[in-house]
């Protein structure tokens, strides 16, 4: 079981503990410098972290490794995320009664990429006053008009469209165990997470708590849930599809493509292989 559910999930999945949502960002200033410092500096932050990376992998293994975790755990105390499958998303809805669409900060700085994916605020409290200071410095953008408060119907459908796209959503903090945002991403979006997680080896993101497995009496080797899948888990070989669980994160991406629903999430922590694998 992750640090995350037992420390601020009360033995469940953190980001469905209501009291993680309870903060009034407005009143409670830590979390509120720390979320403007974080829009109004994400360019340097973004450039800083690719260059230590970077640097790192120059170093020997046993060296970049030790830095890689330090870091990381650091990261756990201020910013840290983990995929959620979109029923869950629903559910964290449920619980937050305030939802506030955004433009998606990584995109925004990454040359070619689509400014129309977006990121999804849920808190207790109306957040427009904060994302108004933390953009306020951006020249080129966004649009104050682009923060929109939306509903969870509205929010549901647009996090499908996300899917539909082969976008996975994932949960994050702005200071454990406060739950801020759902992001919609891609390795080839520009997801800074999972390019340093997945990419560079910096755990800044926990794997799902859900493993997907498919259906050989249902499955057609179509394909189309390869060419989906965020983290090349997925690989057609002939008339069979192989799904590596080790590679999987547990987004649930996966089904949305599949016309014969053929995949399923099971939990994580029910298959040996990657019942540890965090």
């Amino acid at each position: 079981m992750c640090r995350f559910c037992v420390e601020h999930g009360e033995g469940e999945r953190w980001y469905l503990n209501a009291s993680n949502y309870s903060y009034d960002l407005q009143s409670d200033l830590r979390r509120r410098e720390y979320i403007v410092d974080f829009i109004s500096g994400f360019s340097d932050m973004r450039s800083n972290a690719i260059e230590w990376m970077e640097r790192f992998d120059r170093l020997p293994t046993p060296l970049s490794t030790l830095g890689k975790s330090a870091i990381s755990k650091r990261q756990q105390a201020s910013h840290f995320g983990q995929p959620v499958p979109i029923e869950e998303c629903e559910r964290i809805f449920e619980l937050a009664t305030s939802i506030t669409v955004i433009p998606c900060i990584c995109r925004m700085h990454e040359p070619g990429k689509r400014a129309d994916e977006v990121c999804v605020l849920v808190t207790t409290q109306p957040v427009e006053a904060l994302l108004s200071e933390g953009f306020a410095d951006y020249s080129d953008g966004p649009d104050l008009d682009d923060f929109h408060t939306v509903d969870a119907e509205q929010a549901m459908r647009l996090l499908r469209e996300c899917e539909e796209r082969g976008l996975m959503h994932s949960v994050w903090t702005f200071k454990t165990p406060f739950t801020a945002a759902i992001c919609n991403c891609n390795m080839e979006s520009g997801c800074m997470a999972m390019k340093l997680t997945a990419g560079y080896g910096l755990k800044i993101m926990w794997r799902g708590e859900w493993v997907a497995q498919a259906d050989a009496d249902r499955c057609t080797a179509c394909g189309r849930c390869a060419a989906l899948c965020p983290f090349s888990a997925i690989d057609v070989r002939g008339a069979s599809v192989n799904l590596d669980a080790a590679r999987c994160w547990g987004c649930g991406v996966c089904r949305s493509a599949c016309s014969r629903q053929a995949i399923s999430l099971v939990d994580r922590r029910t298959v040996p292989e990657v019942a540890s694998l965090w």
